[in-house]
């Protein structure tokens, strides 16, 4: 056929062909585009109530673990995470990531904020608890949106709709309320609020170079030296460890804090990239 683009016209002869160059998208190409802001969020979202969710039941698995003191759990929680994710990387082989970061500083430094944070927030939460003051830590986990979304606002310049202020309003008094019922200052409650408030901060703040898992492996290889020389100091100064002196079931108890620390913390890392710090952002 005189005019099909097999056979163009020579120039003049009439209109010019129309050519079709064949496009092959490949799998996976379309990437994050096909992924909307929406369904980031939602994901965020979802991964956070899975987060506290678990956090929730934490007093629990604590108190399974008596005898054994609060610093003893906290070495205990930052080694087996840290052997957990580790264990991860290697089925993986996830290991290119770690000769870059010599040459990151800042980013190791904010790692490093990140984990000092969140061995704060570890360590203050279970000597509340194991003392009998869960009640005192429970308010500070209900302090530490407050202090999110403060942090949202002031820090990362994020802005809140009329509604969103008064929902904030009222989750203050009751705080005020809770807090003046409790009969002391919550200093317990505001080191948990606002250790973990920032610790989610630097965490969304170094989320564009680190994944969750990660994130958490180089948090825990940071803190590993604190938590090894803790156990040390245990063993000798402290009576000895608890670890192995209770039966085989308080033993694994012992390791599932491996388990029990990482998946709520990588869940709470995917939130803490996915979602603002402030709900209309």
């Amino acid at each position: 056929m005189a005019g099909s683009a097999a056979n163009p016209l020579p120039p003049g002869a009439g209109p010019a062909p129309v050519q079709f160059t064949p496009v092959t998208i490949e799998p996976g190409a379309q990437g994050d585009r096909g992924r909307t802001p929406m369904t980031g969020a939602t994901t965020g979202l979802i991964a956070g109530f899975g987060a506290y969710g678990l956090w929730g039941l934490f007093p629990l698995y604590f108190d399974a673990l008596t005898p054994t003191g609060a610093w003893e759990i906290l070495a205990n929680r930052i080694l087996w995470t840290l052997v957990l994710c580790g264990a991860i990387l290697l089925v993986r082989k996830d290991f290119a990531w770690i000769v870059p970061l010599r040459h990151q500083p800042k980013l190791v430094a904010g790692v490093t904020v990140a984990a000092l944070l969140i061995a704060t927030n570890w360590i203050v939460y279970v000597l509340a608890v194991t003392s009998g003051h869960t009640s005192d830590a429970a308010l500070g986990y209900f302090l530490n949106p407050l202090v999110t979304v403060g942090l949202g606002v002031l820090v990362l310049g994020e802005r809140l709709r009329p509604l969103q202020w008064a929902a904030v309003g009222v989750g203050v008094l009751a705080a005020g309320y809770l807090t003046l019922a409790g009969g002391r200052f919550p200093l317990t409650a505001l080191v948990l609020a606002c250790s973990f408030a920032l610790y989610g901060l630097v965490k969304k703040k170094v989320g564009d170079h680190l994944d969750a898992l990660h994130g958490l492996t180089l948090e825990t290889a940071v803190l590993s030296p604190i938590a090894g020389l803790v156990l040390v100091i245990v063993a000798v100064w402290g009576g000895g460890l608890d670890f192995g002196r209770h039966g085989a079931g308080h033993a694994a108890l012992l390791v599932f804090a491996g388990v029990a620390t990482a998946v709520p913390l990588l869940l709470f890392a995917v939130a803490a990239q996915r979602i603002p710090r402030s709900p209309s952002a």
